[in-house]
């Protein structure tokens, strides 16, 4: 394969996570969006229950902490992400609410009906779109509500060179109104649906840009890594030359 052509995902998990440890969100996102998203829930309560599946180090489930009386639990698979979340809740004396699991969003630690809302930013596409809203709704009460950020087409059409990397990237990646009908067709009223501004990508990968230098340094020489870095790069050319197609979508559901 072309190391070009190459995305993030054929590379080694272990390398994958810890270039994005210590770091306060591993997807494009804010805290802005965090909060203009949770402005759509209603009902929350001290009682309430929330759920951020794949939570990473918890950069969005600490606004959630901080905007809310809820008890928060984040999920996530990486030991070394659930590490820095509590550590990151401790520093914001959250610890006593917002709490962690290592776990795998394919088969998640509650019961049925136990959740008032799930959140997941970045990260849903590592279990599918489709296959996320339909799995995870069982772990909803009835009006409970789903908030995720999903990849997603601007156009009907676009250019090859885009069509194609994110074809193999990630195949799920659809239009708003396909991704809006496949969450009502899940079983949730459609409540919201808004694009994240450009300043999350941008802010994202300039942070990126950064970890790129040292990560090279600290791996010199290591050609898996030099590849691993290299397909990073060209995903952020294609965003600068493409970003009109294509970018974050918050989607917002209320069980049904």
């Amino acid at each position: 394969m072309n190391k070009e052509k190459q995305t993030i995902h054929d590379f080694d998990l272990n390398h994958i996570y810890e270039f994005f440890s210590n770091s306060e969100r591993q997807g494009p996102g804010s805290p802005e969006e965090t909060l203009k998203a949770l402005s759509f829930i209603d009902g929350l309560t001290e009682k309430s229950k929330i759920a951020d599946i794949g939570c990473g180090t918890g950069g969005q489930t600490m606004v959630l902490g901080q905007n809310t009386l809820c008890e928060i639990v984040g999920v996530d698979i990486w030991a070394d992400f659930i590490n820095q979340f509590n550590q990151n809740a401790r520093n914001k004396n959250l610890h006593n609410r917002v709490k962690s699991i290592v776990g795998n969003m394919e088969n998640l630690p509650f019961q049925e009906e136990e959740l008032d809302l799930i959140w997941s930013e970045g990260s849903i596409y590592n279990i599918g779109f489709d296959r996320g809203l339909n799995e995870w709704r069982k772990f909803l009460k009835q009006g409970g509500y789903i908030a995720i950020t999903e990849n997603t087409w601007f156009t009907e059409t676009r250019p090859a060179e885009i069509q194609n990397f994110w074809q193999q990237a990630y195949p799920e990646i659809d239009t708003i109104s396909n991704k809006v009908a496949q969450m009502q067709k899940a079983g949730y009223l459609p409540i919201a649906a808004f694009i994240l501004p450009e300043t999350v990508w941008t802010d994202y990968y300039a942070w990126q840009t950064m970890r790129r230098e040292s990560f090279l340094k600290k791996y010199n020489g290591n050609k898996a890594i030099e590849a691993f870095v290299a397909a990073q790069q060209y995903e952020v050319e294609l965003y600068y030359k493409y970003k009109a197609y294509y970018g974050y979508m918050f989607y917002i559901g209320k069980k049904i």
